[in-house]
């Protein structure tokens, strides 16, 4: 482990080397090279994604063509510097490639969040919200789900407790985050 420019720097001989050893959970992102030992750079890009690693991916190469770089671009590249890149030019590709980092992970902190609130209520709460945040009213939601008005305010008071949400457009929302409000969910 290195330190460079305020970085931990960690090099890897190989791509191979680097898939074997990945750094877990911690945060950072990849740089890799277009022509590299035993896999090429590509090659370790689709293995990474194929493993699900979340890590953002910057090339750094002196060996990129246009090809290459759309299609390293479009399988979810941070970006494709050429060799030599200034300084510069590399650590804001690192610092928008982290950023970038931070906020999927926040933003799946969010989603697991929502499903945990979720999974919080119980079979027939998780029927009322899912009519709720459709926009079905109290008195349409009793009818369909053969039950009172009334039964129906203490399910939908208790999904909005349990969702920790207090208004409609929060629970809308959270519908929406994780898919219930698509034809499917």
């Amino acid at each position: 482990m290195l330190r460079a420019s305020g970085y931990d720097v960690a090099l890897y001989e190989t791509a191979g080397q680097f898939l074997d050893n990945q750094p877990g959970d911690r945060p950072g992102c990849i740089l890799l090279d277009v022509r590299m030992p035993e896999l090429s750079g590509p090659e370790a890009q689709a293995r990474l994604i194929e493993a699900g690693n979340p890590l953002p991916i910057i090339f750094l190469t002196g060996h990129g063509d246009i090809p290459t770089s759309v299609r390293a671009i479009k399988q979810g590249a941070e970006d494709f510097l050429s060799k030599p890149a200034p300084g510069k030019v590399l650590v804001e590709a690192i610092e928008r490639a982290l950023a970038r980092y931070d906020k999927s992970c926040e933003r799946q902190l969010r989603l697991r969040a929502m499903h945990a609130a979720v999974a919080r209520l119980t079979p027939r709460e998780r029927q009322v919200f899912a009519l709720v945040v459709r926009g079905k009213l109290n008195k349409q939601i009793a009818h369909e789900l053969g039950t009172s008005e009334r039964t129906v305010k203490a399910h939908r008071h208790a999904v909005m407790d349990k969702l920790g949400v207090p208004s409609l457009a929060q629970a809308v929302s959270i519908a929406d985050a994780l898919g219930i409000l698509s034809p499917a969910g």
